[in-house]
């Protein structure tokens, strides 16, 4: 028989060995009692092992969410008590900040500020929602004649939510504090690779106070579990953070229903340094663009334009600093890059590589997998500039997903907004002059979703995040977000003292 019980009320450590499904309100295990195990990239070792959920597995979750939907009470709270709920969820989050870190490292092998800021934001998240879903309601518009239409909004219903490995909580925090902010109930499916935080994440949100049944955890495979819930008739919207390709398998499925659907995909980012930038600023900012969580985001900005001018000055000073980046154990406050995910990204993230240094690119810095000391076991890869390339390269095309940079010289302002609209992505860019006149100018031609002006960071809550293109659809960590968990009703009604006979019958 499964064992069955209900999340414990008390804190109890984040760190265990064994960790269940979230069904109902409930820690479960898996019907048929498999489970699959993490493993910490840096060293290789196992970290713990997770109950694999099956179809049927997700039937009960599907059904769990779909009940509390249609009966259960979260939707009809008021505003207000859904918002203190979200504040709760945000205060345990605080309250366990440090052990969220370290899970979340020992799952990821990203380094240690990068998790803080990252956990940080996924706090912030629920703050944030808690505040906006105040203020989110209809209106009402002006109807000539004695007419009087408003408008209402009503949460979607069941949300199926796919997490992405690279930003495991701080993704499933951007699409559960909305969801939940206007009464849907989600089915969450964290990524294989990094469940622990999001099944955390889960018992939070229920030891809060949020009801049975409105938030479901669910890990395990893709081709299974994924598959199942963008397919299945009670679920009226998916939400995707993942490549491409899967995107748009997830979007012909899905379109069988005709659920609501938002898809945040691939990139490969334009970084733009005009010869007028702030010199030191734009390194930096250059720097954190590309190694930033080991290159593995969505919107790091892997194709670097520097103007002729000072290619060589930027250059000079970007391979340095490029070389002093310290690998090494994650929770070493002074480390800079962590691991790659897992093995298998560790090819993918060389083949490229390799297939640059084919086409006739030249590999400045980097350009294999790092032996990092004490860590021999675990998957590191060298922070890498390529140059020398041209944009019919793989390596300038296609998303590697690590921490790989290209670097390519252009000589005025036409030519780079079109070498940085060349791209079937648009998600990320960015852009470094000390010329107000030509940032504007720039950002209002660039096909992406998210333009950084003289600024390294992308996302903070309340800041519209998504792509143009084949980069997805729909807005994430904004206010707008709201609108792609929630129905507009238009209610419209005749208050005249005259019946109304259209038809002159």
């Amino acid at each position: 028989m499964t064992a069955t019980h209900e999340v414990n009320k008390e804190q109890t450590s984040l760190k265990r060995d064994y960790y269940q499904l979230i069904i109902n309100g409930e820690k479960v295990d898996s019907v048929n009692n498999e489970r699959f195990s993490t493993y910490n990239p840096a060293t290789g070792e196992r970290v713990a092992e997770v109950a694999k959920a099956s179809k049927e597995d997700v039937e009960k979750a599907v059904e769990a969410a779909r009940n509390a939907f249609d009966h259960g009470k979260w939707k009809k709270y008021p505003v207000g008590r859904r918002a203190k709920i979200l504040n709760k969820i945000a205060a345990i989050m605080r309250s366990r900040f440090d052990e969220l870190v370290e899970l979340e490292i020992l799952d990821t092998g990203k380094s240690l500020h990068a998790a803080q800021g990252q956990i940080m934001q996924a706090i912030e998240d629920f703050e944030f929602y808690a505040g906006a879903i105040v203020g989110h309601r209809g209106v009402v518009n002006n109807v000539p004649g004695q007419f009087h239409n408003y408008t209402e909004k009503e949460p979607v219903g069941v949300c199926a939510q796919i997490i992405p490995w690279n930003y495991p909580l701080m993704m499933a925090a951007w699409k559960i504090a909305p969801a939940i902010a206007v009464g849907c109930s989600v089915i969450v499916k964290p990524a294989s690779l990094t469940p622990l935080t999001a099944i955390v994440l889960g018992e939070i949100c229920i030891e809060a106070g949020v009801p049975e049944g409105v938030v479901n955890i669910v890990p395990g495979s893709g081709a299974d579990v994924g598959d199942y819930l963008v397919q299945h008739p009670k679920v009226d919207k998916v939400a995707f953070t993942g490549s491409t390709p899967v995107g748009r398998n997830i979007m012909e499925k899905a379109s069988q229903t005709l659920k609501r659907i938002t898809l945040e995909l691939g990139g490969k980012s334009p970084n733009i340094v005009f010869d007028d930038a702030d010199l030191d600023a734009a390194v930096d900012g250059s720097l954190f663009g590309i190694f930033y969580n080991t290159g593995q985001s969505c919107e790091a900005r892997s194709r670097l334009y520097v103007h002729e001018n000072i290619y060589d000055e930027f250059m000079t000073k970007f391979i340095e600093k490029t070389k002093k980046l310290k690998l090494g154990n994650p929770f070493d406050k002074d480390t800079q890059v962590g691991a790659i995910i897992d093995q298998k990204q560790l090819n993918v993230i060389d083949s490229y590589v390799q297939s640059a240094r084919e086409d006739g690119a030249e590999i400045v810095v980097g350009g294999k997998p790092a032996k990092v000391e004490g860590f021999e076991n675990g998957f590191w890869y060298e922070p890498t500039i390529i140059t020398n390339v041209t944009h019919d390269m793989k390596v300038v095309r296609e998303e590697i997903f690590g921490p790989v940079v290209v670097v390519m010289k252009f000589k005025d302002e036409k030519e780079v907004i079109k070498l940085a609209n060349d791209t079937e992505y648009g998600l990320g860019s960015a852009i470094w002059t000390k010329d107000g006149a030509k940032a504007t100018r720039v950002a209002n031609q660039i096909q992406a979703g998210i333009v950084m002006i003289n600024c390294p960071f992308s996302a903070f809550p309340g800041t519209p995040f998504g792509g143009y293109k084949q980069s997805g659809f729909g807005r994430e960590l904004c206010i707008e977000t709201l609108d792609l968990y929630t129905e507009t009703k238009s209610i419209l009604s005749y208050y005249g003292s005259r019946p109304l006979n259209p038809l002159g019958v």
